[in-house]
């Protein structure tokens, strides 16, 4: 079942779970295979450009909301 197929290609704030620690990342959904959300972020480092993914499991995402910096 994938839950959060609409949000794929929009900027989110993803809650999740480490052992103890809840995290948080923010950036682009790129999928949502039905077990793992897939987030990932582009940015530039030194003149470099990088990207950051995330694989979340379902069973540790706490919550998915859409991002809108204000």
């Amino acid at each position: 079942m994938q839950r959060f197929v609409s949000f794929i290609g929009q900027r989110v704030e993803a809650h999740y779970r480490a052992g103890d620690l809840h995290l948080a990342v923010i950036g682009i959904l790129v999928s949502d295979t039905g077990d793992t959300l897939h987030v990932e972020e582009r940015f530039s480092q030194n003149g470099r450009e990088k990207m950051m993914r995330v694989l979340i499991p379902y069973d540790y995402v706490i919550r998915v909301v859409e991002h809108n910096p204000q």
